[in-house]
């Protein structure tokens, strides 16, 4: 077992932490790693906050930050979860925005808040399959409750977006 000595290779380690309901995004993509802290006890603490507060998520990626970490030497880990700030979309990589994308899921769109005022306009939201900006909220709420539903106008393919908060 090679154990990491640095916070870097600590962070290296943590990209093999996948989502488990998006795949194909890790947890460094997401931005749910705050931080990463070396413990004078040779331990290491890894800092989270959840998409929402509610994440199902969450448990199984704390686990599996354990498990990568053990695999790699660290057995004394601890995982903190902070939720203030809250997570925000915009503490996503640009990578793991394009790996949504290629993965059929509309990444967030900048400069948007889903938060559903009365009179706000719908974020125009591209179709992952064919790129049309020619698209329709069908559901605020999709497969997960980080995503809606939506609908392009143009290959008529339902897609998920995932929201902006």
């Amino acid at each position: 077992m090679t154990t990491a000595t640095t916070t870097d290779d600590i962070w290296a380690v943590l990209e093999a932490v996948t989502d488990p309901e998006i795949p194909v995004l890790t947890v460094t993509d997401l931005g749910i790693i705050r931080d990463v802290k070396l413990k004078e006890d040779s331990g290491v603490e890894v800092i989270i906050t959840p998409t929402y507060s509610g994440c199902p998520a969450m448990n199984t990626i704390e686990i599996n930050i354990r498990a990568v970490l053990q695999e790699h030497g660290y057995d004394n880990v601890t995982v903190t979860t902070v939720l203030h700030p809250a997570w925000t979309t915009d503490w996503m990589t640009e990578a793991g925005r394009r790996k949504l994308k290629a993965y059929g899921i509309a990444p967030p769109v900048d400069g948007t808040a889903d938060k559903g005022a009365l009179f706000a306009e719908q974020p125009k939201v591209e179709c992952p399959q064919c790129g049309s900006l020619n698209t329709e909220l069908v559901s605020q709420f999709g497969s997960t409750a980080c995503k809606s539903l939506y609908r392009c106008l143009d290959c008529r393919e339902p897609f998920d977006y995932f929201k902006c908060h």
